[in-house]
């Protein structure tokens, strides 16, 4: 099929979709997963407070960096194709393939909001899930958020962006078997799921696109335990990172994010090999549950301090003692926190280092 470069050009600047467009599918869904992704965990970060200054900008700073990567390798992509130059046999097909363009151009455009991009193709059944899981979802999630007046609920809003890239990937799929003269079946997505269930399989796309959410793509797979580990291992840290006031550790989130996503696409290709085994990130967790009930301990008594007794008794402590004690817990007791812990873990490895020569 002929190509509209400039139509290429400029749905490029919208990461991946360029791309996807000109069918390289691995980079028209790595580019937006990596530019929303980490638009996404700045945006998370700022609602919760555990990024903010200069944080904020190294995050818009990565994304504008991904953006720009994209822009050129669409460029270098456009240019290559240009040399190899166009058949003549072409030409007298152009006005066929103006009217396949636009139909998909306008259908990825309309695809912006979930299920439209189906009714454009005539899909009206699976476009009416689509828009109504996305509107259902995001109205229930901000209704509840605003009722509660909780932010911590708003940290399901990656859920969106799930439904959002699955929806975008599963109107281009449809648009390229109606362009193939295939035939489209109009049945609802859970239709779809349950026919895989029926049939003992899992969906990678699906998988895949879940993955974004650490530890979901897991579950769906079947891979419980993993995927339990791996979304409270996520959600602790970034509530734990939040209340202890560690940003130093900030860096652990998008870690355990990145592990997590690329685990699960090594999971799906194991899944269907028949390799997969549910195994825990930490094995053996159930027999440290001493060690696990000591840091919950641990936890609560600092979160009980920091809260209720340090601001309730400080005045009291300042006119017995004399030093404002509270003065110096805010500014010096989460550096001597981080400097014990890296302290700690270094001369844990280097006993380990020992035992084992």
């Amino acid at each position: 099929m002929n190509k509209s470069p400039i139509l290429a050009f400029f749905l490029a600047f919208i990461p991946g979709f360029g791309h996807m467009y000109l069918g390289r599918f691995v980079k028209g869904t790595l580019y937006p997963l990596a530019f929303f992704g980490i638009l996404a965990i700045a945006f998370f970060g700022v609602l919760v407070n555990i990024v903010e200054g200069n944080l904020v900008l190294f995050f818009l700073a990565a994304a504008l960096l991904i953006w720009i990567i994209n822009i050129l390798d669409m460029i270098f992509t456009l240019l290559r194709r240009n040399k190899e130059g166009t058949p003549a046999s072409l030409t007298a097909t152009v006005e066929a393939e103006n009217e396949i363009q636009n139909e998909r151009f306008f259908t990825i455009l309309l695809s912006f909001m979930p299920g439209i991009g189906h009714f454009q193709i005539g899909l009206k059944q699976r476009g009416l899930t689509f828009l109504a899981v996305f509107l259902g979802a995001g109205t229930m999630i901000i209704f509840v958020t605003l009722l509660t007046r909780q932010s911590g609920f708003l940290v399901f809003l990656p859920a969106l962006l799930v439904i959002w890239v699955y929806s975008l990937f599963d109107t281009i799929q449809a648009l390229n078997k109606k362009q193939a003269g295939e035939p489209l079946e109009d049945r609802p997505l859970l239709e779809d799921l349950n026919e895989l269930r029926m049939r003992g399989e899992k969906s990678g796309v699906f998988a895949t696109i879940l993955a974004v959410f650490p530890g979901a793509g897991h579950m769906y797979l079947g891979l419980q335990k993993r995927g339990l580990q791996l979304m409270l291992g996520f959600l602790a840290a970034i509530y734990i990172l939040d209340v202890l006031r560690l940003s130093l550790f900030l860096f652990l989130v998008p870690v355990i994010w990145f592990y997590s996503f690329f685990d699960a696409l090594q999971q799906t290709s194991l899944v269907k090999q028949g390799k997969a085994e549910d195994r825990p990130i930490i094995q053996n967790l159930s027999m440290r549950k001493g060690l696990v009930g000591g840091i919950l301990i641990i936890l609560g008594i600092y979160y009980m301090a920091d809260t209720v007794l340090f601001p309730l008794f400080a005045d009291d402590l300042r006119r017995i003692l004399n030093i404002d004690i509270w003065y110096y817990y805010q500014r010096y007791f989460q550096v001597v926190l981080v400097s014990l812990i890296l302290i700690g873990s270094g001369v844990y490895l280097l006993k380990s280092n020992r035992n084992a020569s």
